[in-house]
């Protein structure tokens, strides 16, 4: 059994205004994402699947033509391969899954 504690997982600043941790597992990957206000993620698409739960703040994600403001409590799925984008409209935390595992990232880790 691996348990993990958020407090002991080394923070990497993505951005000046985007900071992660995090784990990985060997089929899937899962980031705490701290987004300051009016940060926008620009459009992209990845293979992973990725699920997004809103801890704290607001986030409006957009994908597939339509808008969804998030809080507290919410979460939202993003298919494998769909283009997606977001803003921050409020300091947010988020804890984020992609599956399968970020291979990509596993050198900041």
């Amino acid at each position: 059994m691996d348990v993990y504690k958020w407090q002991d997982i080394p923070t990497e600043q993505i951005s000046p205004t985007q900071s992660r941790k995090v784990i990985h597992a060997e089929k899937a990957t899962v980031v705490r994402l701290v987004t300051e206000k009016d940060t926008a993620i620009p459009l992209h698409n990845h293979v992973h699947e990725q699920v997004t739960m809103v801890v704290s703040g607001s986030m409006r994600f957009e994908m597939r033509g339509e808008s969804a403001t998030l809080g507290p409590g919410e979460i939202l799925r993003i298919p494998s391969d769909v283009p997606h984008q977001a803003q921050a409209l409020e300091d947010s935390v988020t804890i984020e899954l992609f599956v399968p595992a970020r291979d990509d990232w596993k050198h900041s880790s």
